[in-house]
């Protein structure tokens, strides 16, 4: 990496990002009288910049901010460069030189701190979260009386870690079977769940269990061999589980409605035409995750004469599912 240097060939620092932003900032807008911006130094391939003009009164006046966070981003990028004490935070502070010196065309003043803050670092690849994520969902089956069989699917576009990236998820499929002796009122056949949906994001800090939510989908029953409609029902829940992952707040969705009308199914899913998705009928929850506990859904493979004549206005076409599924039995949990 070359060194980012100074005027005087000493390496770059406070004051020189200081001098450079003094000159870049100063054309500032008419009306703008101080300015503020924070930055983060690029970090698991992700910084922000943010802050603005304010005028007098403290609103904001500045139409094109992007050329204060040009100048900004190009300060922040020469400190990194320059090396020295490690810092992933900047806060940058402008104010105009009042009169009789503002008379005189005169930039105003700067003034550059950086500072290393720890709630700001992201989760890396090594971070132990990821795992702590996983054990928690396989103790949770474990205590309902199904067995981990291992992966029924585990799509390679997850990352080189195996772990999560930003929106998008492990993609990967548990086969779930009761265990020998299953409990009173468990259900029978095999059960394919998300495992992944509630890993906390790589390279972000936020204390979030992913998109907050698992699903379950009992594997429906039909004249194809078992091995099959495992592989056609994992390929679903995968599609279904990025569609999860997409919308983001789709448990808090459920939550309100108590059941949504969420996609609908390719043709070689006949006679199922849509999946409702639910809370799981007993309120499971799975607990113990790095952020707390998560809810799991269930998704309801139905046909097209089991929700006909719902309301299209309706968001999510909520009545309609909670409609089907009173008349399903889902009495034996998941």
């Amino acid at each position: 990496m070359r060194e980012e240097t100074g005027m005087d060939g000493t390496p770059y620092g406070i004051a020189d990002a200081e001098r450079d932003l003094r000159a870049a900032l100063g054309q500032a807008p008419a009306g703008a009288v101080a300015g503020a911006w924070s930055a983060s130094t690029m970090q698991a391939g992700y910084s922000d910049i943010s802050g603005g003009y304010t005028d007098a009164a403290g609103l904001d006046v500045d139409a094109e901010p992007r050329n204060a966070f040009a100048a900004v981003e190009a300060a922040v990028s020469r400190l990194v460069e320059a090396g020295g004490a490690p810092f992933n935070r900047v806060e940058i502070r402008w104010t105009a030189d009042r009169f009789p010196l503002s008379l005189l065309g005169r930039p105003g003043r700067v003034r550059v701190e950086t500072s290393f803050d720890p709630g700001i670092v992201p989760r890396g690849p090594e971070d132990p979260a990821y795992e702590a994520a996983a054990a928690a969902r396989h103790r949770f089956w474990e205590a309902r009386g199904h067995r981990v069989c291992g992966y029924a699917a585990q799509d390679h576009h997850a990352n080189i870690h195996g772990q999560t990236k930003w929106f998008g998820p492990h993609r990967r499929i548990l086969l779930l079977r009761p265990a020998e002796g299953p409990r009173e009122g468990a259900a029978e056949g095999a059960v394919l769940a998300t495992d992944g949906l509630s890993t906390p994001w790589a390279g972000i800090p936020d204390p979030e269990n992913g998109v907050a939510c698992e699903v379950a989908l009992r594997l429906p029953r039909g004249e194809a061999a078992e091995t099959e409609r495992v592989r056609l029902w994992t390929n679903i829940l995968i599609s279904l589980g990025d569609r999860v992952s997409d919308g983001y707040r789709v448990a808090r969705d459920v939550e309100k409605h108590g059941a949504i009308l969420f996609s609908r199914l390719p043709a070689e899913c006949a006679p199922f035409e849509y999946v409702i998705l639910a809370g799981a009928a007993d309120g499971a929850a799975i607990p113990d995750l790095p952020f707390g506990s998560v809810p799991l859904l269930e998704a309801v493979p139905v046909t097209a004469a089991e929700v006909a004549g719902g309301d299209p206005d309706e968001a999510w076409e909520a009545g309609t599912a909670r409609a089907t599924l009173a008349r399903r039995d889902r009495s034996a949990p998941l």
